[in-house]
């Protein structure tokens, strides 16, 4: 067990998580990627056409934009696996609960501390 009480078992559970979370969202920025070419002002699709064209863009870049900062929290977390401190909140360093890290593997504050860090001020 790691000092955030986590065992052998849960640990390979949660890399194996974020394995397949850092596979996804990389696929997921490759075909964003692919959907944001810019649109060409030349093409003859019409203005509500081209409109929603760049709309539609804005919204997949919105998208891979936050796929890219999740991608870095699952990165950093495969990193910090091995640490005998992953589990911890990086805030309070108490143990982040194991049902908040199954579902959010990449999860580096506590549920009390990501609620603070996320009120408005």
């Amino acid at each position: 067990m790691n000092e955030a009480g986590l065992d052998a078992t849960q640990l390979e559970n949660l890399r194996t998580s974020l394995e397949g979370l850092r596979d996804e969202l990389e696929q997921q920025r490759e075909k964003v990627r692919a959907e944001t070419a810019p649109v060409a002002p030349d093409d003859a699709i019409g203005r509500l056409t081209r409109m929603d064209a760049m709309q539609q863009r804005e919204m997949a870049l919105a998208s891979a934009e936050a796929a890219t900062r999740r991608l870095h929290a699952v990165l950093r977390a495969l990193d910090r696996i091995e640490d005998p401190e992953f589990g911890l909140c990086t805030r309070c360093e108490e143990a982040i609960e194991w049902p908040r890290l199954r579902a959010r593997p990449e999860a580096s504050l506590c549920l009390g501390c990501q609620g603070a860090r996320e009120q408005p001020r």
